[in-house]
């Protein structure tokens, strides 16, 4: 996978980065919105079935937010080699 961004062009490097900055701060967002709407409705709510669904929806969400951290961290690593 590190080679992959060696064939990479800075800018692009760049503009990849940003974007998955952007992805990841709505999916943080996301998922907080998601998991605070499940806690709410769980707490306050009888009929837990729907907010049940909803916080398995939110954990799952959330199961993807340690990969883009990951290719961040690769991408910073990447441009940082070619300074």
């Amino acid at each position: 996978m590190k080679d992959d961004f060696k064939q990479i062009t800075t800018a692009q490097l760049l503009s990849n980065l940003y974007l998955i900055k952007a992805i990841t701060i709505a999916l943080i967002c996301a998922v907080t919105l998601l998991l605070s709407m499940a806690i709410f409705g769980m707490a306050t709510k009888e009929d837990n079935g729907t907010f049940v669904a909803l916080f398995v929806v939110g954990v799952s969400c959330g199961a993807g937010l340690p990969l883009q951290f990951i290719n961040m961290k690769k991408i910073k690593a990447e441009l940082e080699s070619r300074k």
